[in-house]
């Protein structure tokens, strides 16, 4: 099943909670963590600062409507993208930051443990991100790998991350971070990507994903007040309590003390198909830079056709195997966590 193993995000928030502190949108902490790239992204100083002055630099602003209006991709317009930032107790890594990319139905908070431990592990910032139409992000239209991609590159731009970032992404977000890196006109901040057991290769999604939306539009129609009511109701389509969990970790409370969900759920219906497409093939686009594919053992999304594939789209990947379902990182949190500094801390020895 593709969301086996999701109970283990809970095991993780428990085995790797720190003591670091998970902020929103603090500059003074980019500017602590990259002050290379602030002063080039701002033209502000330590009392500006201080004030709350800030003054963002034309050029960097210019180059950002240069992307935007890329005839590659020219009728999407990015949104801006809810993230979390956890500062490493030293940084070490300096001009580096670790970019985290969710999967479908998921959330920056899945990831909020594990960047805690990557962050103090890699001596670097870890910023974790809700994609468009997910966690607290804004619903747009299309839900496509090249809108997502752009949504990526504008977060990178506003957060002045033109360089030194490391990219990662879990299922759809690894789809996600694949279509951004293949894209020459938005790629240049790169330093390494990584995939979580997903690959660059198009298919037909899974029914069972579309199964889950009616459902969970079901859950809203029948106006129900608890999650254990609106898990009865998900057992119709979804036998696993774990991934009833995580769909439920979605659900929030009206005003009307009713739980609906904050992922626009018709929007997703209409698009499923799109998580299943991918903008590019070998044919048409390569990245040559380091790459890791992190495969979970029982998985079937990394499999011997469309490994590949990923081959040919990143010649310069390495691939590792876990002993886990889909949810890799859930599953085994140390060992994703070990690999990805290795993986990092090896790029360009």
């Amino acid at each position: 099943m593709p969301w086996s193993g999701t109970s283990g995000i809970a095991t993780a928030a428990r085995a790797l909670g720190g003591r670091h502190r998970v902020v929103s949108q603090s500059l003074s902490s980019i500017r602590r963590a990259n002050p290379g790239q602030f002063e080039r992204c701002f033209h502000t100083s330590a009392a500006d600062l201080a004030t709350g002055t800030l003054r963002r630099s034309t050029r960097i602003s210019n180059a950002s409507l240069r992307s935007y209006s890329s005839s590659s991709v020219p009728e999407i317009k990015p949104v801006d993208l809810a993230f979390d930032m956890v500062g490493p107790p030293e940084i070490t890594a300096e001009g580096q930051c670790l970019v985290i990319c969710h999967g479908l139905f998921g959330s920056k908070q899945n990831w909020r443990s594990l960047a805690k431990a990557m962050s103090k592990r890699l001596g670097m910032t870890v910023y974790t991100l809700d994609l468009r139409n997910h966690g607290h992000s804004p619903h747009a239209e299309p839900h496509t790998y090249a809108a997502m991609a752009l949504d990526i590159s504008n977060f990178l731009q506003k957060h002045c991350l033109t360089s030194g970032v490391n990219l990662m992404g879990h299922s759809m977000g690894g789809k996600a971070v694949m279509a951004l890196a293949l894209n020459k006109e938005l790629n240049s901040p790169l330093r390494s990507l990584i995939s979580v057991d997903m690959s660059p290769a198009r298919g037909k999604i899974s029914q069972e994903f579309a199964s889950y939306t009616d459902a969970m539009k079901e859950v809203e129609n029948a106006r129900v007040k608890t999650k254990a009511e609106a898990d009865k109701i998900l057992q119709k389509v979804e036998p696993l309590l774990a991934t009833r969990q995580f769909l439920l970790t979605n659900a929030k409370t009206s005003h009307d003390s009713t739980l609906t969900f904050r992922i626009p759920l018709d929007l997703l219906a209409r698009n499923i198909p799109s998580i299943g497409d991918f903008p590019y093939t070998p044919e048409t686009a390569q990245w040559p830079g380091p790459t890791l594919f992190i495969k979970g053992g029982h998985s079937r999304y990394l499999n011997h056709h469309n490994i590949p594939i990923a081959k040919a789209m990143f010649p310069n990947m390495r691939l590792e195997t876990l002993d886990a379902g889909h949810w890799v990182h859930a599953e085994r949190p140390k060992e994703t966590v070990e690999l990805v500094d290795e993986f990092v801390k090896g790029v360009g020895k």
